[in-house]
């Protein structure tokens, strides 16, 4: 393979100079550009935009458009948690060791690895599989609006590999939590609390029996946990008040034990605990759990197989954020995350690429999809 880290760098810096939050729909555009002209640039690739509504676009990258199974599935994702003027305050920079900037190893430096991966791999083995570049525009919210393509597009594949960074320690993820998000709202009657407090029904007063009945919610032993993070309400403490509203975090390993979580929350709706308020319950976010099958294992072992001949140390890790990765595993096929290079400090300043490990990534990627191959 013909590796330069320099010109790794050069390609890498303008993917990490753009403000590309999610539903920085200019930004996304930026990038999916970026990201359309490398694969357009490669011989045999076709590059099919997709509408992903208020998110904007995602790419769907295809060695063979016409087959009707995907031997291999990568995905990506083209945002970041970054607010716009991110770019401008803290453009990409380097020192001996790393690289920094917004999004540079969560996951624009995923991105990179796919295409180097892909630019050296022998022909032989691209004639062999039929692989499937997505990358996603809203990851970082959810995946709200490219949830449906992705899983329409991974029920026809065998295998997926996700391009996150791998952790700090060179781990690879096996597993993730599963999340929901609900934000929950309180409608009651405002009333005077010196002149008539009884004519009042408290919308506070229900929000705090829902909080206490949340919080029971949770099983530590499972790993089914339920946090009330963000509360509002009222509008003086002389006034009963009328309305308030909860914001509550759901994380779970059981995929069973969750939908009875959900089922209870949408149950307690029909039996206030102040007569005449009225609830509405929105699960705003959903990811389900990953949990690696028997398949997933056969994977795994392939992956463990490529590192120990490149003398790569790699572990697995179970862990508790989520990404596109929860989409596929649900769906029964085999995926594992964390392909990419090793970074670290995600979604805050601190955010790096460790540049050594850049090379022998796109070098683990080329050895699994030329197992695949066979």
């Amino acid at each position: 393979m013909n590796f330069s880290l320099n010109d790794y760098l050069e390609e890498l810096r303008p993917l990490i100079d753009v403000d590309c939050g999610t539903y920085t729909v200019e930004g996304i555009e930026v990038i999916a550009n970026q990201m359309a002209a490398k694969y357009e640039a490669m011989n045999g690739w076709s590059v099919k935009r997709v509408d992903c509504g208020k998110a904007g676009v995602g790419l769907e990258v295809r060695n063979k458009p016409e087959a009707e199974h995907i031997d291999v599935m990568m995905i990506g994702h083209m945002d970041t948690v970054f607010p716009v003027g991110t770019a401008a305050e803290r453009p990409m920079s380097l020192d001996a060791e790393k690289a920094y900037g917004p999004g540079v190893s969560d996951m624009k430096s995923g991105l990179l690895n796919v295409v180097y991966a892909l630019r050296n791999l022998d022909q032989t083995v691209l004639d062999k599989l039929s692989i499937c570049v997505c990358m996603n525009p809203d990851e970082e919210t959810g995946s709200l609006d490219s949830v449906d393509w992705i899983q329409e597009t991974a029920k026809k594949a065998k295998n997926v590999l996700v391009a996150e960074a791998a952790r700090a320690d060179g781990g690879l993820v096996k597993a993730r939590k599963g999340m929901a998000r609900y934000k929950m709202t309180f409608n009651g009657k405002a009333a005077h609390a010196g002149n008539e407090p009884e004519n009042g029904r408290s919308a506070i007063t229900e929000m705090a029996n829902w909080i206490l009945a949340t919080n029971e919610m949770t099983n530590f032993e499972s790993g089914t946990t339920l946090n009330v993070g963000v509360v509002s309400g009222g509008a003086g403490a002389n006034i009963v008040p009328d309305l308030a509203t909860a914001i509550v975090d759901v994380r779970f390993w059981d995929n069973a034990e969750y939908d009875q979580v959900d089922t209870r929350l949408n149950g307690m709706i029909e039996t206030p605990f102040v007569d005449g308020v009225s609830i509405e319950l929105v699960r705003e976010a959903y990811k389900p759990s990953m949990v690696p099958s028997k398949q997933t294992e056969a994977l795994m072992a392939m992956i463990e197989e490529s590192a120990q001949e490149l003398n790569i140390d790699i572990n697995w890790k179970e862990v508790g954020g989520g990404s596109d990765a929860n989409n596929t595993a649900i769906l029964g096929v085999p995926t594992l995350d964390g392909l990419g290079p090793i970074g670290a400090g995600f979604h805050s300043a601190d955010e790096y690429l460790l540049l050594e490990s850049i090379e022998p990534r796109i070098k683990l990627l080329m050895s699994v999809l030329t197992k695949l191959a066979k």
